[in-house]
């Protein structure tokens, strides 16, 4: 304890009488610090947004839509059009072991009529699992099951400006009538706000959803369409790291349905979501390396800063040395002195930096941020990655000047005349 109070001791009186070039020096460790913590949070924070814009499309899922071949294959010419159906849905789920869901849907537009109020509406026919993968979340009511789908219920889920449209402000939705095409359809659920950036079809609060059985046989498109056609399928694999192998066995399958070869890119359209967030990621990360490059540079200019002050220090101090290494004082007593004292100088300005940043993200998550950039997170990981570096500026730049001090001599430092 009481080498420590004279270390601490030593460095404020160091502090104390180069005041100004200190204040100097610890404002470039800190802004150095605050900048790497800043900028890696800023790209955690526009990953975490895509990842958020994402999510209001469906988390790490894959869709599928019918296109044209562009080989022959199977005694086809090219261009044949592929269109998807229930059989290539029922294969992927029997077939395909690194698929956790999927599931078809079936587009059409209907007339939606209320006792208040008519619009046309999207009406997608869907399976009871559907909400699982496309992250459906209601806000009343409940979902349609496996039983409505078999038994082809007319019931229907409904999104918040289909309700508004025809209901108006009313909140007693769930259990009214709604005229579908003329054919009377009863609201089972109503669904959540949901601020969706993302679609392939529509805003899932513009539209109405009912079973997949009851869409093809009540509602069915009305051109160029025979019964067990789906507009879409949407699949979702075990994991993301099985996404490509489950990307494999989804085309091997379809392949074999619709007699082309699984490498034919244009016979299916595809809209990848795990691989766009992992290209997305990859941009923000590069952006994130750059910059963080740049705002190591100037933590290395302020660890520049420490070894001047330092040095500084070592010839205000020659006397002293001298003095201490006269009255037995070793070379590695004064090397550990000097070395720790512009380290905790360095580490002190650090921690100021550090604390600014974290004090800034902090602050955020009381302001009410977009989702497409939820505002920037501090890891642990980024607080490990900061101090780690500044532990090596810090000893690299206070090294030097601790061994030259050390390697003074008793005789040469008293001699010594500033």
């Amino acid at each position: 304890m009481t080498y420590l109070r004279e270390l601490f001791g030593q460095v404020f009186s160091s502090f104390y009488r180069n005041k100004l070039r200190s204040l100097l020096t610890m404002a470039g460790i800190a802004w150095g610090i605050a900048s790497i913590v800043l900028i890696v949070a800023m790209g955690d924070g526009f990953k975490a947004g895509q990842r958020n814009n994402m999510k209001s499309l469906g988390e790490n899922i894959v869709i599928l839509f019918g296109g044209r071949t562009s080989s022959q294959a199977g005694g086809q010419r090219a261009g044949q059009r592929v269109r998807l159906t229930e059989r290539d849905v029922r294969d992927i789920r029997t077939e395909c072991y690194l698929v956790r869901h999927v599931t078809g849907e079936l587009e059409n537009s209907t007339r939606a009529t209320s006792d208040y109020n008519a619009s046309a509406f999207d009406t997608n026919g869907v399976e009871a699992i559907y909400p699982l993968v496309r992250n459906v979340a209601l806000s009343d009511g409940h979902f349609f099951t496996d039983s409505d789908q078999q038994d082809a219920q007319r019931v229907c889920i409904i999104g918040r400006k289909v309700k508004k449209t025809l209901f108006g402000t009313r909140t007693d939705i769930v259990g009214r009538t709604v005229m579908l095409n003329s054919i009377p359809f009863r609201i089972i659920g109503m669904m959540a706000d949901k601020n969706q950036t993302a679609s392939y079809s529509g805003l899932d609060e513009e539209k109405i959803y009912v079973p997949y059985t009851t869409m093809a046989h009540d509602l069915p498109p009305k051109e160029n369409y025979q019964r067990g056609y789906v507009n879409e399928i949407i699949y979702m694999p075990n994991s993301v790291a099985d996404f490509e192998a489950a990307r494999k066995q989804v085309r091997r399958v379809l392949g074999r349905n619709h007699n082309f070869e699984p490498e034919d890119k244009g016979a299916l359209g595809v809209w990848d979501t795990i691989e766009n967030a992992q290209q997305v990621d990859a941009i923000f990360e590069s952006m994130t390396a750059f910059l963080g490059i740049i705002a190591l540079v100037t933590l290395t200019l302020g660890g520049v800063g420490v070894m001047n002050i330092m040095l500084v220090t070592v010839s205000e101090r020659t006397r002293e040395i001298g003095l201490r290494k006269a009255l037995g004082a070793t070379r590695v007593r004064i090397l550990v002195d000097f070395l720790v004292e512009g380290t905790v100088l360095a580490m002190v300005s650090g921690g100021i930096g550090w604390a600014i940043a974290f004090g800034l993200s902090y602050s955020l998550t009381f302001v009410k941020m977009p989702e497409a950039f939820p505002g920037l997170p501090v890891s642990i990981l980024t607080t490990v990655f900061t101090f780690t570096a500044l532990t090596v500026i810090a000893v690299s730049s206070a090294l030097f000047p601790a061994w030259r001090a050390a390697a003074l001599t008793p005789v040469e430092a008293l001699r010594y005349e500033r």
